[in-house]
């Protein structure tokens, strides 16, 4: 029997996380160095976690498949990490953090997970200054901020465009201490490719190191995925070019279960695609849209023409015009599809890709000539040379060309409000669970959300779960350790011999991709996912017949490492859609074209839907279970930002 018990404590909003610790069971400090704790993953959940645990005085085994913990994705974020301080005086507030959060992610959500978010979030500023990580100031000396969409208030804590990268290295620099300490014991370079699990709980993993192929068993007493999303099923992303589903989905196909699977974000401002042979997509921060202004020409036949010689009268700033209460800072979700939407009316601009102009422009020249250029590349000024260096445009000069790409997955693992998910002693934490986001995740919030579980919340909920329990002794020479590591020597022998090995892991991610953008991307409609469905079986049969897989399984083999991501993605791909199918409604990100208004806003259906969607792996198909949404303290609305 699985645990699908949301565990959400009751009483007042504002006390429940508090009322809930207090409960939690507690383990001496004496006691926790007889507890092991296997952590995958270490961005900056990962890396919180394993510093947090270790200096609390468990031992930690963490594994990543990058050369180095500072490697991982987070280390990408740019536009900063919210936070409800109020250090501008303009209103914010814990509950207005909830309440812009619970309302961005269009209700779709659990209250309690969102307010403890928001609770929590002051602490991780504090926790990141005091390890030194070099937020902007002003000039008195007081931490600056920036907004982000979907609020009206200023609550974004930044370092110029590189808040990931130092929050990053404020989390692993704890985490070495504790490395050097002997309390944390890392793998670099090894990646998870099945879960054990012995009397229903999850008691280990086994990992290939990508340097030798050896094949490894780790046993613990629990374990905690920190593996991040699963954007690259796209193929084009924002995410490094190695982020992948494998770890939450090996999870899944063991009894875990997956929430919300087609709730993906799709970010506003990324460098547009140019060409067939790109392998991924660049992220150009949301914190630019706080001073540029988005627009295009108001008539197609200026679309070709460069941008400095269009007239204002003639520019449509069609953000400001449809949603003047929030303008360009509106959420992800709205901008992207109104992006499209001008595109699709033809009045796109840029090089043609596929018979169609693919971007809007993203102007600077207003707040250039306000505040001179030296403001300007002070807060943006590394952004600005990124787009240089990849379109060979200077952006202080020409306005940035920007189109909607996929970056961030509110769906993931289901975990209940200990972050526990439906197999006993398997946690997940930040972006690999579903919990904080529902359909659409606001600006800033990604990094809020990894570090308030790795710092504040999973050191207390897997202390609790091990204190409540017992284990038996297990070690390698286990039956059901032995036999998960068959499994996975199985699984590798069958992609290094299909019966007719013919195409690359990149001819399926490509294939995959395509199909996923086109049905399950920013518009959805119920034909189009019945044939992706039927699209992707046929795709996985394919995949298995003919994947060609060169080199040996027991060598150095990213095209093996490829090939195993890929088949996950395939079908991940299918629960993706099969949950897009089956949520006949709009809410956030998810936009079926049944259910949308005519302005081209979501329309939710909260009688029928206003659920989580969890599935469960079957050999026969996935099976859902909901869980339904209290509504508490806030009524959920039309979200409005008009």
């Amino acid at each position: 029997m699985q645990n699908f018990n949301p565990n959400v404590p009751s009483g007042p909003l504002e006390n429940r996380w508090d009322k809930h610790k207090f409960d939690l069971a507690l383990i001496a400090p004496q006691n926790r160095k007889k507890y092991k704790i296997i952590v995958i993953g270490t961005g900056l959940a990962g890396a919180s976690l394993c510093a947090t645990l270790g200096e609390a005085g468990y031992n930690i085994k963490s594994f990543c498949y990058n050369d180095s913990p500072r490697r991982a994705h987070s280390i990408a974020a740019q536009g900063g990490v919210n936070a409800s301080k109020n250090y501008q005086n303009d209103g914010d507030s814990t509950w207005r953090l909830f309440y812009d959060t619970i309302k961005g992610g269009d209700f779709r959500a659990r209250e309690s997970n969102i307010y403890r978010l928001a609770q929590l979030s002051c602490n991780i500023i504090d926790q990141a200054v005091s390890q030194g990580v070099p937020f902007a100031r002003e000039y008195s000396g007081y931490l600056a901020n920036r907004s982000f969409g979907g609020t009206q208030v200023s609550r974004t804590f930044y370092a110029r465009g590189q808040t990931g990268q130092q929050l990053l290295l404020g989390a692993y620099s704890s985490m070495s201490k504790e490395i050097a300490s002997g309390r944390v014991t890392h793998q670099s370079r090894s990646e998870m490719l099945e879960m054990i699990i012995i009397d229903g709980k999850a008691r280990g993993v086994v990992v290939r190191n990508l340097v030798s192929g050896e094949i490894s068993a780790h046993v613990a007493d629990c374990v905690v995925l920190c593996t991040g999303g699963y954007s690259n099923a796209y193929y084009l992303s924002t995410n490094a070019m190695g982020c992948n589903t494998s770890a939450t989905w090996r999870a899944f196909k063991n009894g875990a279960y997956f929430a919300n699977p087609s709730f993906t974000q799709i970010h506003p401002t990324c460098v547009p695609p140019t060409g067939d042979s790109q392998s991924k997509l660049t992220l150009m921060s949301e914190s630019l849209r706080n001073d540029g202004r988005i627009w295009s020409p108001k008539n197609t036949e200026d679309c070709d023409k460069n941008p400095n010689d269009i007239q204002e009268q003639d520019r449509d700033y069609f953000l400001e015009r449809m949603y003047p209460a929030f303008a360009n800072l509106v959420p992800r979700d709205i901008a992207s599809r109104a992006l499209k939407g001008i595109c699709d009316e033809g009045r796109g601009v840029g090089s043609l890709f596929n018979n169609q102009r693919l971007g809007v422009y993203l102007d600077f020249s207003s707040v250039i000539e306000k505040i001179g250029i030296e403001k300007v590349k002070e807060k943006y000024g590394n952004l600005f040379d990124m787009y240089k260096s990849i379109t060979g445009e200077n952006p202080y000069e020409v306005p940035m060309k920007i189109y909607p790409a996929p970056h961030y997955t509110m769906g993931g693992l289901w975990v209940d409000y200990n972050l526990m998910t439906s197999i006993n002693g398997l946690f997940a934490c930040g972006e690999a669970n579903f919990s904080d986001h529902g359909a659409n995740r606001l600006g800033a919030s990604a990094l809020m959300q990894g570090l308030a579980d790795g710092y504040f919340i999973a050191p207390q909920t897997v202390a609790n779960y091990l204190a409540r329990s017992k284990f038996e002794e297990i070690d390698l020479d286990h039956p059901e350790v032995i036999a998960t590591i068959d499994t996975v020597k199985t699984r590798i022998e069958k992609l290094m011999n299909a019966p007719k090995p013919e195409y690359s892991p990149d001819y399926f991610h490509k294939k995959i991709g395509s199909i996923l953008w086109t049905t399950c991307g920013m518009a959805r409609d119920k034909d189009s996912l019945e044939a992706a469905i039927k699209d992707i079986n046929d795709l996985k049969k394919l995949f298995w017949n003919s994947i060609k897989v060169t080199g040996s399984e027991s060598d150095f083999n990213q095209t093996l490492e490829k090939a195993g991501r890929v088949a996950d993605f395939i079908e991940l791909g299918h629960l993706m859609c099969v949950d897009a199918l089956d949520r006949e409604e709009s809410c956030g990100a998810h936009a079926r074209l049944e259910y949308l208004a005519e302005s081209g806003d979501a329309m939710r259906d909260d009688e029928n839907y206003g659920y989580v969607a969890a599935w469960e792996f079957n050999d026969d198909g996935p099976v859902l279970h909901k869980e339904h949404l209290d509504f508490e303290f806030i009524k959920p609305t039309y979200r409005d930002y008009k």
